[in-house]
């Protein structure tokens, strides 16, 4: 159970989050009259934020509805762009790839302020979970949402942002997390402790994340930008240095221990496919995927499939 010290930061969090966010969703084209009436549909969104770059700047996300879905109540995935990439990027480039799953999803693609999310030394200084936490609450609002079953998937630089919501976000409506490429950073797991990011980004506060989350994590074995045995970035700026990264076998460990696994480390894969090993936690609730081969591209030798699996797991 959290302490009273992680309980005082967690308030504090939420209700930082309530009063710096501003929620303003304006419906572009065709949504303005499907939002009328209850129902999500396709199109253009906005949150409005301020901080110390923009003030009141319009925020965008995109949302994909399935076409002839009706009334029916469905999940919701959130996808998280990596450093450098775009939400309408991503958008193409992911409903491409993933046909079953943009049939039978409302799919969502927010925007990286200068096409990054703030997490130690980005370009953006964002307060990027109140962006992706004021969008999972206004979803939760309409008629055709599955309201508590939402699933966030972030690359690199996304999964990143997926792995401090995971430590600090406290809504319930947030089912799943996956990361692809980006385990838990030095900053997030300092070797005893989950750390918050804190306003200026210095991780001073110990939290404990939120229980009963389901989490998956993709890793390269050859990734040269995030060293899958963890260690410092060749490439990734933090502070005065280089950004350092846990080992992926160890922080899908932290993960599993922290939703409620009593037993040792994984030492070997619980099977292996091809290419890929799989590490197993809570009957698949925490699972680790070791992509041997690959580098910071891991996220492609995960099929369709293996997604749909891991969401449609009913444990």
């Amino acid at each position: 159970m959290p302490n009273q010290q992680t309980a005082l930061v967690n308030e504090r969090f939420t209700v930082k989050t309530l009063l710096l966010t501003v929620i303003a969703v304006v419906v572009v084209g065709s949504t303005s009259l499907a939002a009328n009436s209850g129902e999500l549909a396709s199109g253009e969104y906005f949150v409005t934020q301020s901080w110390l770059q923009e003030k009141k700047f319009k925020r965008p996300y995109y949302i994909n509805v399935p076409p002839g879905a009706g009334q029916l109540k469905l999940p919701v995935f959130v996808f998280l762009h990596g450093n450098g990439g775009n939400a309408k990027g991503a958008m193409n480039s992911f409903r491409r790839g993933h046909p079953m799953m943009a049939a039978s999803y409302i799919m969502v693609f927010p925007d990286g302020y200068l096409k990054s999310w703030n997490i130690v030394s980005e370009r953006s200084k964002a307060d990027d979970r109140g962006f992706i936490e004021s969008i999972v609450e206004k979803l939760s609002t309409y008629d055709n949402v599955q309201k508590d079953n939402v699933t966030i998937m972030g690359s690199s630089n996304g999964a990143a942002l997926v792995n401090q919501l995971a430590i600090e976000c406290r809504l319930p409506n947030i089912r799943n997390y996956i990361t692809s490429v980006s385990p838990l950073n030095v900053f997030q797991y300092d070797g005893r402790n989950f750390k918050a990011k804190g306003d200026d980004n210095n991780y001073r506060a110990v939290i404990t994340p939120l229980n009963g989350k389901r989490l998956m994590n993709i890793s390269g074995t050859d990734d040269r930008l995030v060293p899958y045995r963890g260690g410092l970035s060749r490439g990734i700026p933090a502070k005065s240095g280089k950004l350092g990264f846990v080992d992926a076998e160890e922080s899908i460990f932290l993960w599993a221990k922290t939703m409620g696994y009593k037993g040792k480390k994984l030492s070997r894969p619980s099977r292996v496919a091809g290419n890929l090993e799989i590490f197993s936690y809570l009957d698949g609730e925490v699972v680790h995927y070791k992509v041997k081969g690959e580098g910071h591209g891991a996220t492609h030798a995960i099929e369709e499939e293996i997604l749909l699996e891991f969401l449609n797991n009913k444990r």
